[in-house]
């Protein structure tokens, strides 16, 4: 049968619940007592173990409080989450939760720490809630990653998918400057690629261009006033929607050359989001004059929104080049044929040599060309 609609197109919503703009440690014990869960671990990295022990002690003052049928307690603190996932901290985590007898887990931090826990519930099906700290927006998404002997592995599955997001604008405000800024630019990271993704939607195009809206007009403040609560809420709110729009649509060129680079050379991720981020989209902005004119819109009229994006990540302090994070110039063939020889939905079919040109350039610090 013809379809007689001008625009036919499919959108899965992801089956979670999200709080936004409430104290955390506040509305923790409710949503453990909503997923009527008893006993639960928190996640954190080592960083934040005094942030986890402040949860795990909230969590364990309001047994009897939640005023559900069931009452969580905290069997302890493991803060052991790092960049990447590595498959040893993951499986001695998983074995850690496995003797507390915990059914479930709380991850607060970022993505390493709700990658670890997304790690868990892939391996022992056991039910997460996240509290993100920063921006990255994994806490959104049913993809996973795991890295093997240098190697960055993904995947997609429902049952990493936290089953409860609390978005705290309060837990954000001690996110060092830098880190803000680098955080924002990997959410915005998700939504470009949204925006020309094969299996895009109106649905997700809109939260798409919303979401780089809201970063790009939050960031500058967070940057004047690390502190100020309206710059922050709207940052996390910019970076929820983005980490939606990777929940519910397919990644491209940009996420394929970020997890080669982290993977392989344990670079940092946020940075290297910030760096790589508008040379694929200039590459990518020819093929897709649709997604241009969302970001045209965003972006306050730029008729380069590649461009638009590098002189934002300049004027706010963000690392301009591959080479700042520590990439010998000598690993981009190497790279370039990794993520060549992959499989990725992409509008514009990049050659080797297409990507190399584009690592040379973030490498480089050059301006990025279309």
């Amino acid at each position: 049968m013809t379809n007689q609609f001008p625009q036919a197109f499919t959108y899965q919503a992801l089956p979670m619940r999200v709080r936004f703009g409430e104290p955390a440690f506040d509305v923790i014990a409710e949503e453990l007592s909503h997923l009527g869960l008893r006993k639960v671990v928190v996640l954190c990295s080592p960083g934040r173990v005094e942030l986890g022990q402040l949860l795990a002690g909230a969590i364990r003052n309001t047994v009897g409080t939640s005023g559900g049928d069931s009452d969580a307690t905290c069997a302890g603190v493991i803060a052991k989450a790092v960049m990447h996932v590595p498959r040893e901290v993951a499986e001695e985590t998983i074995a850690e939760v496995k003797r507390l007898g915990a059914d479930g887990c709380v991850s607060i931090g970022g993505g390493s720490a709700i990658g670890l826990g997304k790690a868990i519930a892939l391996e022992l099906g056991l039910p997460t809630v996240a509290i993100p700290t920063t921006y990255a927006g994994s806490e959104m998404t049913t993809m996973w990653g795991m890295t093997t002997d240098g190697k960055k592995t993904t995947g997609r599955d429902e049952s990493v998918l936290p089953k409860s997001v609390i978005y705290d604008p309060a837990l954000t405000s001690g996110l060092p400057v830098a880190t803000s800024v680098t955080s924002g630019f990997n959410a915005m990271a998700h939504a470009v690629e949204a925006l020309y993704a094969p299996d895009a939607s109106p649905i997700t195009s809109l939260m798409a261009e919303e979401g780089v809206r809201a970063l790009t007009a939050a960031l500058p403040g967070v940057v004047d006033n690390p502190e100020g609560l309206t710059a922050r809420s709207e940052a996390l709110y910019g970076a929820w929607l983005c980490g939606a729009c990777m929940g519910s649509t397919t990644m491209s060129l940009h996420h394929k050359i970020c997890h080669a680079l982290g993977g392989t050379l344990n670079l940092p991720h946020a940075e290297t989001h910030t760096v790589v981020l508008p040379h694929v989209l200039a590459f990518n902005q020819p093929a897709v004059p649709t997604a241009v004119g969302a970001l045209s819109r965003a972006l306050g009229g730029t008729k380069n929104p590649a461009k638009r994006l590098w002189e934002l990540a300049h004027k706010l302090g963000a690392p301009m080049s591959l080479q700042e994070l520590g990439m010998d110039r000598g690993d981009i063939p190497s790279i370039a044929k990794q993520v060549h020889s992959g499989t990725y939905g992409n509008p514009r079919e990049a050659s080797e040599e297409d990507i190399t040109r584009i690592l040379n350039a973030a490498w480089a610090r050059e301006s990025p060309a279309i």
